[in-house]
């Protein structure tokens, strides 16, 4: 293991928390008259930036000489450690400003953020600090594209490792960015990402949220994060018009940015050839005619228009594992809440800010499945299995669909452990928990429903669930590998 440049890339996120810190020390100051509640503000993310600024430095002292090589070792250990050390730092204002919540309420909360599940432990968001609720959209933000995505472009002396890097922490490919370096191919995608973020956010403005409220919301919807800054979500604001700018910048979230630039660079046969993108948009609009046949004759939901709006709505709210809500889904007849927990588990594609399993997996799956059938009764076919326009390899298939065993193993163990953690809780909410967290939702069902929250579970149900969290937004290994003996040995 190279711990050196293990310590510069650990350096280089804490500094980028640092600088995160002073965004939000500016938004106190600014609010600071208007609002007592920002003089507490301002000094947590005063002593925050301190803390950060001194990890920072210390990183860099401990890098110094660092070989600048890094290797599938180094890769997953930065993931995995950064991911840990970015949930650590970012909770340290929800410790020194928000009032009555211990270390694993800040925790879980900092955990949500930046992994963009939007699971809360604040039962009245809108009593907190206006510069507290931009920390926590700001995380978001940063999570959806990855906090390591980001520094990939900026580390030039990565060379050949900022590819192992992109693939590790982005489930998509560093070959899908073509030949170019990775880190130019990562620039753009920064780029597109900060175009989508202005015009999300000026759209909301124009539809008629507050400047405030407008990137607040911006930061959770492209991120997929679903963070809001009113209690009762995005339904506080009861517009048609801002529930269907937020179904297209959720939808867009939940697509492979990848796949996005491809299509502004004007290369269409690979948007053509792309199953994973046609079964992402096919998912949406099947599941959307379910809903709005089943709402048929609910008494939330008269009226096409309504029916239509709301259900497409929570499926793409869902499917991209947002989380924002407009209507209580767990009010909706039980037929809906398998429709939905299945979104949930499949999330958004590979390469987008969206949670879950990914879509190019459950495609995967399914065609091995059929070529399984087919091998039943044709015993000597053989067939490859095409994905994204492309064979994919025998190891590629196993890969695919031994990481949705690990995972479904995962789930059920955790789900047992949560109980056990939390015995008050009915099955289906500490399945619900254990879904909502690990495939980085947000809402689920029962005790954890669009309008409750995670405050009541234990302490250590909420550090096991930011676990989880942390596991499914960088897809396992590179925390399970952290528990490896063999990772941490010099070479």
């Amino acid at each position: 293991m190279n711990y050196r440049i293990l310590a510069r890339l650990l350096g280089v996120i804490t500094a980028a928390l640092g600088l995160a810190f002073v965004l939000s020390i500016c938004v106190s100051a600014y609010y600071l008259e208007s609002d007592p509640k920002e003089a507490v503000a301002l000094r947590g993310f005063g002593i925050s930036t301190i803390i950060a600024v001194a990890l920072a430095i210390t990183f860099h002292i401990c890098s110094r000489n660092a070989n600048k090589r890094i290797f599938g070792k180094e890769a997953l250990a930065t993931i995995g450690t950064g991911w840990l050390l970015a949930t650590a730092v970012g909770a340290l204002p929800y410790l020194f400003i928000a009032e009555g919540i211990n270390f694993a309420d800040a925790i879980f909360e900092s955990a949500s953020g930046f992994t963009t599940t939007g699971a809360s432990i604040f039962g009245n968001v809108e009593a907190l600090p206006r510069s507290l609720l931009f920390w926590r959209s700001l995380s978001q933000w940063i999570g959806g594209l990855g906090v390591v995505v980001f520094f990939v472009a900026i580390l030039s002396f990565l060379g050949a490792g900022a590819k192992i890097l992109f693939s590790r922490e982005s489930s998509a490919q560093a070959a899908d960015l073509g030949s170019e370096r990775v880190q130019i191919g990562v620039w753009r995608i920064m780029r597109l990402y900060l175009l989508l973020s202005f015009f999300c956010a000026m759209a909301y403005w124009a539809a008629g949220m507050s400047l405030f409220d407008a990137v607040n919301h911006m930061c959770a919807t492209l991120s997929t994060g679903g963070f809001s800054t009113h209690n009762s979500s995005m339904a506080y604001f009861d517009s048609a018009l801002i529930e269907w700018i937020a179904i297209a910048f959720m939808a867009l979230g939940g697509t492979s940015f990848v796949l996005m630039l491809k299509l502004m660079q004007g290369e269409y046969n690979a948007v053509r050839q792309n199953s994973e993108c046609k079964a992402y948009y096919l998912i949406i609009l099947l599941a959307s005619g379910l809903c709005v046949a089943f709402n048929l004759g609910h008494a939330d939901m008269a009226g096409w228009h309504t029916n239509i709006r709301h259900s497409i709505f929570q499926v793409v709210s869902v499917m991209t594992t947002t989380g924002f809500a407009t209507r209580d889904f767990d009010k909706w007849v039980p037929a809906l809440h398998v429709v939905l927990l299945l979104l949930m588990v499949t999330g958004g594609s590979s390469g987008s800010t969206g949670g879950g399993v990914k879509v190019v997996r459950i495609v995967t799956a399914l065609r091995y499945a059929a070529q399984l059938l087919e091998r039943s009764y044709r015993t000597n076919v053989v067939r490859s299995i095409r994905v994204n326009g492309n064979p994919m390899s025998q190891q590629a298939c196993e890969d695919s669909n031994g990481f949705l065993v690990i995972m479904a193993l995962i789930a059920g163990a955790s789900a047992l452990f949560v109980a056990v953690l939390d015995p008050g809780l009915s099955m289906e909410g500490s399945l619900s928990a254990t879904f909502a967290c690990l495939f980085n939702i947000g809402p689920g069902f029962a005790e954890v429903g669009p309008t409750q929250n995670f405050a009541h579970f234990s302490i250590g149900g909420k550090l096991f669930l930011s676990l989880l969290m942390i596991m499914g937004r960088v897809e396992l290994f590179a925390v399970l590998a952290l528990f490896s003996p063999q990772l941490w040995k010099k070479y």
